[in-house]
């Protein structure tokens, strides 16, 4: 009797949104009967809804508190994974109510904000980097990671489910990230989309990811010359503008990329080839992370009505100017595994850097 209550205790501590007052009957009576194998204190401590008062914290703690009840807080942090558990231990209590349509919705309405937000931040960004782009900022591990900065991490019910031919397997970090995506569409359900998108840009879009990373480039001086040539400037050139060392075992050189009279970028490395290969790829990194200045920034959904309704409901249009579009696409490679396969052409490397 005392190791089945120790058990079903360490099991419910597990759950810190689960306090012990709140449970009607602790420890159940299954933990005290003859049956032990049979009780599951995991199952039972999963089976336990927090209480109301962890809902209402969470929703004054993302500014929510006015605008959605406890009810739809715990029906966004319920996974579809706990209902086969739920009907199998629980048969005569009705199912408690899914996030699956809210979280279906609210993946498209961040695919949205991101996506219009990034191809305006950045005209240049080619198509790959932007969809690489648009994950990082709201894909399933980041919003669960937003889930848990929300501190809504313990209220989630969800249940480890194993992959099918089918579907794939639900993991822990699948059932958190749904967390965010429904309260953004309660967000859009309860007010409007405009409040929905400065509710992205508070908990996703405000974040600073490093997009230098995603651009891979297969040979930075052909894509750099080919880029150069596509807007009609002079042929780059490298220059070495510093150097020391160069007869000892730790040389640096410092190479810079110009076409004409214009510097296009700058790298440094041991050798002449990697200080011109980094100056190419920071050439053509300047370039496609050319970002709009933030006041200047124009949204296509800034154009919908400021009322707390449809968007198709009417009302007045914001002004927008859609801005220029970039040069978008270049012959990248990542990590080797792109099959294009590029014909021999010579590059600005043979005729620039002069080694004696």
């Amino acid at each position: 009797m005392a190791q089945a209550q120790k058990r079903v205790a360490t099991a419910a501590a597990r759950l810190t949104s689960v306090s012990l007052s709140s449970v009607k009957s602790f420890p159940p009576k299954e933990a005290a009967s003859s049956s032990k194998r049979t009780f599951s204190p995991e199952t039972w401590a999963a089976l336990q809804p927090p209480p109301a008062s962890a809902f209402s914290a969470l929703a004054h703690r993302i500014g929510l508190g006015t605008s959605i009840d406890s009810a739809e807080l715990q029906q966004a942090c319920t996974h579809p994974s706990i209902l086969p558990l739920h009907a199998t231990h629980l048969p005569t209590q009705p199912l408690p109510a899914a996030n699956g349509n809210l979280a279906t919705l609210g993946n498209s309405l961040l695919g949205l904000f991101a996506s219009e937000h990034l191809a305006a931040s950045y005209p240049h960004l080619p198509t790959r980097v932007l969809k690489a782009a648009v994950s990082a900022y709201v894909g399933p591990y980041t919003c669960a990671n937003v889930a848990k900065e929300m501190g809504a991490a313990p209220l989630l019910r969800w249940q480890r489910t194993p992959s099918t031919p089918l579907r794939p397997a639900v993991l822990h970090h699948d059932a958190l990230s749904s967390i965010p995506r429904s309260l953004t569409a309660l967000v859009y359900q309860h007010r409007s989309l405009r409040v929905a998108r400065t509710f992205a840009q508070s908990f996703f879009l405000s974040r600073d990811v490093d997009l230098r990373p995603m651009l891979k480039f297969r040979d930075p001086k052909l894509n750099l010359t080919e880029t150069v040539a596509k807007f009609g400037r002079e042929r780059p050139v490298s220059r070495l503008l510093k150097e020391t060392g160069r007869f000892s075992n730790s040389p640096v050189f410092v190479v810079g990329v110009y076409s004409g009279a214009d510097k296009l970028g700058e790298g440094f490395g041991s050798s002449l080839k990697m200080a011109e290969y980094r100056a190419a790829e920071d050439a053509l990194h300047r370039l496609y992370l050319t970002r709009t200045p933030p006041h200047l920034l124009q949204l296509p959904t800034s154009t919908f009505p400021e009322v707390d309704s449809d968007v198709f409901a009417g009302g007045e249009e914001a002004s927008y100017s859609a801005g220029d579009l970039g040069t978008t696409e270049v012959l990248t490679g990542s990590a080797g595994r792109s099959s294009i396969r590029l014909p021999k052409r010579p590059s600005f490397a043979e005729e620039s850097v002069d080694e004696s």
